[in-house]
């Protein structure tokens, strides 16, 4: 699995919305801004996870977006599958996206094997991850200096 800039900028969202998760409304152009992606793709973006059920927005002059659901209830797995498809490295290893391969005999692919494992590492963790452990994770990071290597959320 390789997450896209699309992926890495849902997922950046959603850690602001959750930064400020209540009833109010964040304004796109101050995640935008803070987050340093561009307001169009955003919005894009923004739409997607709307369509998923992930954000709930509100238009007008005091509209914006916010999580449909308790940061802790949004699972990072979903997200992901919902933006970017697949969790698994090769389509022949994946549960929910399933793509036959082009190996031989499937049951005794030594590949398929090993990518399988790979597979379930990322989804045991993306699994129990949310949105709540991006939020925590910006937090601690925010209280830290920053180093050469070191970017913000």
């Amino acid at each position: 699995m390789k997450l896209s800039v699309r992926g890495e900028y849902a997922l950046r969202a959603l850690t602001h919305l959750g930064l400020y998760y209540g009833p109010e409304v964040v304004r796109i152009q101050t995640i935008a801004d803070e987050q340093h992606i561009p307001k169009r793709f955003l919005e894009q973006i923004l739409n997607e996870l709307r369509n998923g059920r992930f954000v709930e927005s509100r238009r007008g002059i005091a509209g914006g977006y916010r999580l449909a659901a308790p940061p802790d209830r949004i699972l990072l797995a979903a997200v992901i599958r919902h933006v970017e498809g697949a969790l698994a490295p090769v389509g022949c290893v994946s549960e929910k996206f399933y793509e036959k391969c082009n190996c031989p005999d499937e049951s005794r692919c030594a590949l398929r094997a090993v990518m399988k494992e790979v597979r379930d590492a990322i989804a045991g963790i993306l699994e129990k991850r949310t949105v709540a452990d991006l939020v925590q994770k910006a937090r601690e990071l925010k209280d830290q200096p920053m180093g050469a290597d070191d970017f913000m959320i």
